[in-house]
């Protein structure tokens, strides 16, 4: 006896997921690529039209076609990140350290809730660390340094248990340096060459946001 319409419908609803995933996280990295100066051509395989970005240079997928990596570094990049990217939901590498990538990091990296490693030391980004950032729980790597950021170290860092590394030395950020959670065991040249950042903050005794007026 023939199957009924609905477990047809259902089976080829099942085989088309991860295209649909594909496509919105194509859609994602293809903002991306939109939004850089690729001298090299290094982005010259993402192509919007294929089924999902998997078969993309420099992009790692899992199993199920949702991306887990996006390695950038080194690449002669220059241009904005995009907000976009925050659509990425298991994406655990995202590697863009040593370009010369301007602008802000968005405000939407805290949706990243799989990333493990946030690598962008070595460009011109500018503004404050996101507050937002505080959301990734499973951020082991946060290297900021070597850019132009601004204002306070976010002490919704300070939440993420999982956190090993952190490096915002030679920017321009202002304030204390936290000292509890993770911060304990971070050391104090990881924060150096912020020419405006106090040193180790004194709990109960010191606004961590002094010198940033």
């Amino acid at each position: 006896m023939a199957a009924p319409i609905w477990v047809w419908a259902f089976s080829v609803a099942l085989t088309l997921v991860p295209s649909v995933f594909g496509n919105s996280e194509g859609d994602a990295l293809y903002t991306l690529r939109k939004s850089l100066t690729d001298p090299d051509n290094i982005l010259q395989s993402w192509d919007p039209n294929l089924v999902n970005p998997c078969t993309w240079f420099h992009i790692t997928c899992n199993q199920n076609n949702r991306v887990t990596r996006v390695d950038l570094g080194n690449s002669n990049l220059s241009g904005h990140l995009v907000p976009e990217l925050g659509k990425l939901e298991h994406l655990q590498y995202l590697e863009l350290y040593k370009n010369n990538i301007q602008g802000t990091i968005p405000t939407e990296f805290g949706n990243l809730k799989s990333l493990i490693s946030l690598d962008l030391y070595n460009n011109n980004i500018s503004g404050t660390i996101p507050p937002s950032l505080g959301n990734l729980k499973s951020l082991v790597f946060l290297r900021l340094n070597d850019n132009k950021l601004t204002g306070p170290i976010p002490r919704e860092l300070v939440g993420i248990s999982s956190l090993k590394v952190v490096d915002v030395s030679n920017n321009d950020l202002c304030g204390t340096i936290p000292t509890s959670g993770p911060f304990e065991h971070i050391p104090l040249n990881n924060f150096e060459k912020n020419p405006r950042l106090e040193g180790p903050e004194l709990l109960g005794l010191a606004s961590y946001d002094t010198n940033c007026s």
